[in-house]
């Protein structure tokens, strides 16, 4: 029997959807919180150039994110704090950091006009270490002539899972205080020494509108987003310096980068270096065994390192300098696409 014309087009183009349907791949990824708005803005505009394939990304820690890639239930990670030698041994191949953008993380609080605070390394470690408990400590009115500060206790608020936010931010007190560095150290969890835990930056930046009187460090665009005041820093060549990606530039700038790419940017030199701030990475194997989603996977990381990284700035994150790019881009390609 013929089918009527109509009634055969519709069918074969029901044929042709469900067959791109099926060729379509959801690369599946987990970790950072960190740079989960730019990875967002990436993954949605990756879309419209490779339609056949989607990323789905849960933001749940940089501690999360490097579990996972170890355990091959996911085809990336995401992480803030560079996997250390005892974790990548866990792994059953090679995982490769790869770099994508470096941000901010910043001191935000919840005070009575939310005024621009200056702050040096000493004094947020002390708050930290629950050294300093009041907002009224001279520490804090020191540096800040001419702000009213409240008679009032300070409410420290830290990460509850583990982070690559935490990871820089702790990176950065163990360098400017050997208390912090003896007592508590340098980690993607650590045990704080005082303070409420929220999970996430977006818990963290929710928890400090919600109490007043709150301190606690997230990644820029989180305070941002939220309209939260940000203090300036006093970073390693004594100037206070604003987190701007122009100031993360110049620390980016400034560090030394290995062959591997596993770096810390915290405290850098120079002038209009932003103390407080680190590169994120994606993790992936070198050697890729799905042929199909390997080559996926580096199509999207070169488009990544070139394209994406002019998406970085508008998202307050600093877009890695060429001559770094280059570098990352020759490791992408020596990704082992397999079989």
């Amino acid at each position: 029997m013929t089918l009527p014309k109509t009634l055969a087009l519709l069918l074969a183009g029901c044929a042709l959807w469900g067959g791109s349907a099926l060729a379509q791949l959801t690369m599946t990824g987990a970790g950072a919180t960190f740079p989960y708005p730019i990875y967002s803005k990436w993954f949605d505009e990756y879309a419209k150039v490779d339609p056949s394939v989607r990323f789905n990304y849960q933001s749940i820690g940089s501690g999360g994110g490097q579990k996972q890639i170890i355990a091959q239930t996911v085809d990336f990670g995401a992480t803030d704090g560079p996997m250390s030698d005892q974790n990548l041994a866990k792994a059953p191949g090679k995982i490769l950091h790869i770099p994508t953008v470096a941000g901010a993380v910043v001191i935000t609080y919840n005070l009575p006009g939310n005024p621009t605070l200056k702050l040096d390394g000493p004094t947020i470690s002390n708050i930290f270490l629950g050294n300093i408990t009041s907002w009224s400590d001279p520490a804090i009115a020191g540096q800040n002539p001419g702000v009213t500060l409240p008679n009032s206790d300070i409410i420290v608020v830290h990460r509850s899972d583990g982070s690559g936010t935490s990871y820089i931010f702790t990176d950065y007190l163990s360098k400017v205080s050997a208390d912090w560095k003896s007592k508590v150290g340098t980690n993607t969890a650590v045990k704080w020494p005082t303070g409420l835990g929220a999970k996430g930056n977006e818990g963290v930046s929710g928890q400090i509108e919600q109490t007043p009187g709150a301190l606690g460090y997230v990644e820029l665009i989180y305070a941002t987003q939220n309209k939260m005041p940000v203090a300036q820093l006093k970073n390693a060549s004594g100037a206070y310096v604003a987190a701007t990606t122009e100031t993360v530039t110049a620390a980016l700038a400034a560090a030394q980068i290995p062959d591997d790419f596993r770096f810390s940017m915290t405290d850098a030199p120079g002038a209009n270096s932003y103390p407080i701030a680190g590169v994120t990475w994606l993790l992936v194997y070198q050697k890729q065994d799905n042929a199909d989603k390997g080559k996926k996977m580096v199509e999207f990381l070169k488009w990544a390192l070139t394209t994406g990284e002019d998406m970085a700035a508008p998202l307050d994150y600093a877009p890695l300098p060429q001559a770094l790019r280059d570098r990352v881009l020759k490791r992408i390609s020596e990704i082992e696409v397999g079989g």
